[in-house]
């Protein structure tokens, strides 16, 4: 054992770009390193889910009436988070929808900045970075699952690339 945190992995999609708005989470899923899912759930956003963000993820009203809201879960997301460090493909989107944005945490680490600055250049889609690492999607992009574990994927390429240099 190193000391280092383990790291949990997680995604979120939501009803638009902005909790500030009113915007909310729409399903969420956090991975071990394993892979394993720790949640997987689709999210009572409380709220309509507008056409342009289903358009995006395919999650529509119907599929989240009566699933449980984020102040359900939170519990259990502290719970899974807690003595980890969660690495999230662009953190500064999905952190801000949780109630103290994942400050329970050993921290929030940004795979879409990390990767970025290893490849030195701009940041890229989470699906054109999954593509680069040599991801196999197992699920529909766009969808907290999948994309987790592509999140995944991208991480374990960037802790191989760190582990191969020193």
């Amino acid at each position: 054992m190193t000391g280092e945190p383990m790291a949990v992995y997680l995604d979120t999609e939501t009803t638009g770009f902005s909790p500030a708005r009113g915007d909310a989470i729409v399903e969420i899923a956090i991975v071990d390193g394993a892979g394993r899912p720790l949640i997987d759930t689709l999210v009572d956003p409380g709220r309509a889910i507008p056409w342009q963000a289903c358009r995006v993820h395919g999650i529509t009203d119907d599929m989240v009436r009566g699933k449980p809201t984020l102040q359900q879960l939170m519990p259990r997301v502290l719970e899974v988070i807690a003595d980890h460090e969660v690495v999230i493909y662009n953190a500064n989107f999905d952190a801000p929808f949780f109630p103290g944005r994942l400050a329970q945490s050993r921290g929030v680490v940004c795979a879409m900045t990390e990767f970025a600055t290893a490849l030195g250049g701009p940041w890229r889609k989470l699906d054109m970075a999954a593509q680069h690492v040599g991801h196999r999607w197992t699920g529909q992009a766009h969808r907290a699952l999948a994309d987790a574990l592509a999140c995944r994927s991208v991480w374990m390429w960037l802790e191989g690339r760190r582990a191969r240099r020193r």
